[in-house]
């Protein structure tokens, strides 16, 4: 195939659908083993991790300060450490996409901007592509760059992002178990003091949690990161499949992770927001998904003080700072205009 089926859209910060349908069913076809062991995990490990579910207690007491992060972007510019410093946010998550490696030394200088003011907690979302996936050798080398410049630059790193969408790169998480396997051993033998995180899955699909969590690779998540959206509810109190609200989505969450041998207890929401009326084509869902900036507002103050009081989220990071389709900033036409959003987001972050 000459030409990749991946591509990047600009626009709502993520890969666009892939639009080959054979490619698709090609690829998916040399999983069909993984998708049966996903089946008969899920259906051993989901209804036991439902059950006891209400038997874990949460033990994350913090102040929002603590609790509360905030996704920048290299492309949105340096108009960010400003924005930055005016919220007071300490806890930071920096993208690296591995098809950019190129320009690592630019994601370098971009980290250590924002310790200049005032130090900053810097976790950092390794970002899958496909010939990483395919070459383990590649994948090592260029890990081992990144690791060994932002050595005194952060300690956390999200290996893989969204591995439940085959436009992000993995056709099965047999694929993404390597990926995290190769990853964890370059930390193993070289830099053990850094923390990994994964398995970084997408909405609330746990059955692809339960194949991560529950296998027999020799891999362990550091911590747990998972990208929790509820947008599409509406509001975090609504229910998804009759009972699970937001609440108890995190809930069964904690408990998979209380009784898998693979992970920790410690979780971190590493991405989350709404998408914004009116802002097509940087939405990144159609516009019946999208709310008002008053709605945003109210929904994330509702998600935060959910997690929070579960004591069940180590922290949450909002994605992102700077988005017209779904940020706390727009900055089409070279302008910045901070939305309602952003002041709720520093009100929040000034509240025990």
């Amino acid at each position: 195939m000459n030409k990749t089926p991946f591509s990047w859209d600009n626009y709502s910060d993520q890969p666009s659908v892939i639009k080959d349908k054979a490619y698709k069913k090609s690829m998916r076809s040399k999983y069909i083993s993984d998708y049966i062991k996903l089946f008969f995990t899920s259906l051993l490990t989901l209804p036991l991790s439902f059950l006891v579910m209400k038997f874990f207690s949460g033990k994350e007491v913090l102040t929002n300060k603590e609790f509360i992060g905030l996704g920048v972007n290299l492309d949105k510019g340096n108009e960010q450490q400003e924005l930055v410093e005016e919220l007071g946010v300490k806890n930071l998550i920096i993208r690296i996409p591995l098809q950019d490696i190129k320009n690592i030394d630019l994601y370098v200088d971009f980290a250590s901007s924002f310790n200049k003011s005032s130090e900053k907690n810097i976790l950092l979302n390794i970002i899958q592509d496909r010939e990483h996936i395919e070459n383990d050798e590649l994948l090592k080398k260029d890990l081992n760059v990144i690791f060994s410049k932002f050595e005194h630059i952060s300690k956390e790193y999200q290996i893989g992002s969204t591995i439940n969408r085959i436009k992000w790169g993995f056709f099965a998480v047999e694929e993404y178990l390597k990926f995290y396997k190769v990853a964890q051993s370059i930390r193993d033998e070289k830099y053990q003091e850094l923390k990994l995180l994964g398995p970084s899955m997408i909405d609330f699909e746990y059955y692809y949690n339960s194949r991560a969590m529950f296998n027999l690779y020799d891999i362990k998540y550091d911590k747990v990161s998972a990208l929790l959206y509820v947008d599409r509810r509406g509001s975090p109190l609504n229910t998804q499949y009759g009972i699970f609200d937001t609440k108890n989505k995190i809930d069964l969450l904690y408990s998979m992770c209380k009784l898998s041998p693979k992970s920790s207890d410690e979780i971190y929401i590493t991405e989350v927001n709404w998408p914004i009326l009116n802002t097509a084509p940087y939405s990144p869902t159609s516009e019946k998904e999208c709310v008002s900036n008053e709605e945003y507002t109210r929904f994330m103050t509702e998600y935060i003080k959910i997690t929070k009081n579960t004591k069940k989220i180590q922290r949450v990071y909002w994605h992102q700072l700077i988005a017209p389709g779904y940020g706390l900033v727009d900055n089409r036409d070279g302008k910045i205009v901070k939305l309602p959003q952003f002041y709720k987001f520093k009100e929040l972050l000034n509240e025990d």
